[in-house]
């Protein structure tokens, strides 16, 4: 980076200084040019206001000792006067420019460079009152042979100034960076380093990055330590029971027993590894679902069917209430969704409880609703419910066989969808957890 921006400020400075050289030769040219005609314009005019144009005798031998060359042209454009050659034998001058143009507009100018020699011829013509005109020239060096001649000097002044360009923008870079390497260096530091305001949001945005990864970084921690508790819990089950069948410890009466335990600790340990990797692949921000329009209602029924058989071995009554409800969602994390909050108001329930499962449309929004009379949640504990692992009755939840994840799964799918979820609760009387979607369209059944 401080060498990228060391290179842009050297071209810039390049740049600067070779345009601003082309300029001033310009600039200079057209004053250099500009002086020469006035001074041309002030000689025709002395010429013609002096008499001296009358016949011309008056401009022979070294009247003009500053290089000054006159022509009198007659109004065909023939020679009649001229102070450096003889007039007879010079060509009709009428298709000149300067003096096609005095003819025409009372004044004209030209000039006419010659490389071989490096110098500019300028010429200046006067239409005098009797028709005649007036031609002042004069050479003079070149604006290109001038500067060729002090090329040398401009080429040691360029070097200088370069050299000056590259010095400060090796100090303006160290300027510029030395913020972000303080940043860099002291990104736990809550203090402001010395550093421009512009600055201010990008600092806040890498500190709250920052605290962001050591967050997850904390949460992933947390998470791989609950992952391998869970799973060694009902893995030394398996192993102790299946040690005590290996071993003959065991009469015939206890080897059904174990292999009963061997088998609710196996389906424990399944869906336990499935809850994972669905959270993983939830987790995912690179992954994209299949959305399409689903009718919310059509999937709780689904799900309301498959959970009928839980729901009478739990002695609980499970009911759908609601109308077809339209929604831009994926099938599967739908499913997902409602099944474990139907799931969880089963497992937490009390006998002869009851579950509710409400669909509908409400204005523009779609409500997915489950209610249950069961235990019901404590204040203290209903905003962390929807954290991995976490358990309101660990005991209860362990014995029913679940994995403390189905809630974590319903957050990630609410999220995926951008709809928006409420807890209502209190213990002892039960729970209600409504789930708001963007309504797509509805139809009655």
């Amino acid at each position: 980076m401080k060498k990228k921006i060391n290179i842009q400020l050297m071209t810039i400075a390049v740049i600067a200084i070779v345009t601003t050289l082309l300029m001033a030769v310009g600039i200079s040219r057209d004053l250099f040019w500009k002086q020469i005609f006035e001074d041309l314009r002030t000689y025709a005019c002395l010429l013609e206001n002096t008499g001296l144009l009358e016949d011309g005798t008056g401009l022979e031998g070294d009247f003009f000792r500053e290089n000054l060359r006159v022509t009198l042209i007659d109004s065909d454009g023939s020679i009649i006067f001229e102070s450096h050659a003889q007039a007879d034998t010079m060509e009709n001058h009428g298709s000149r420019p300067e003096v096609r143009e005095a003819f025409a507009s009372g004044e004209g100018e030209a000039v006419r460079d010659s490389a071989t020699i490096g110098k500019s011829a300028f010429y200046y013509a006067l239409r005098l009152k009797d028709g005649r005109v007036a031609r002042v020239s004069k050479e003079a060096d070149s604006v290109w042979h001038v500067f060729t001649d002090a090329f040398p000097a401009i080429l040691l002044t360029l070097s200088v100034q370069i050299a000056f360009c590259l010095i400060l923008s090796h100090f303006l870079t160290a300027s510029l960076l030395k913020p972000i390497r303080q940043l860099a260096r002291g990104t736990d530091d809550p203090g402001k380093p010395d550093t421009y305001e512009e600055l201010a949001p990008f600092m806040a945005t890498i500190r709250q990055q920052h605290e962001n990864i050591l967050k997850n970084a904390g949460m992933r921690q947390e998470f791989t330590a609950n992952v391998s508790h869970e799973l060694k819990t009902p893995l030394t089950s398996i192993s102790g029971y299946s040690e005590l069948i290996e071993n003959g410890m065991a009469s015939s009466e206890d080897v059904v027993r174990f292999a009963r335990e061997i088998h609710r600790n196996s389906n424990r340990l399944l869906t336990l590894i499935n809850d994972v990797i669905r959270l993983s692949e939830l987790d995912t921000a690179e992954q994209r679902e299949a959305f399409e329009t689903i009718d919310l209602y059509e999937i709780a029924e689904t799900c309301v069917n498959m959970l009928q058989i839980n729901a009478e071995k739990n002695e609980v009554t499970l009911e759908l209430r609601g109308s077809s409800c339209l929604i831009q969602s994926e099938k599967q994390m739908l499913e997902e969704l409602v099944y474990n909050l139907c799931d969880n108001a089963i497992r937490y329930n009390n006998k002869d409880g009851r579950v509710t499962v409400t669909a509908q449309p409400r204005g523009e929004e779609v409500v997915l609703m489950v209610e249950d009379t069961g235990i019901g949640i404590p204040e203290e504990h209903q905003e962390r419910i929807f954290e991995r692992f976490y358990r309101v009755d660990k005991s209860r939840s362990k014995s029913t066989g679940g994995t403390g994840l189905g809630l974590a799964i319903v957050k990630h799918i609410v999220a995926k969808n951008h709809a928006r979820m409420s807890l209502e609760s209190r213990v002892g009387e039960g729970t209600r957890i409504t789930v708001v979607f963007e309504r797509v369209g509805s139809r009655r059944v």
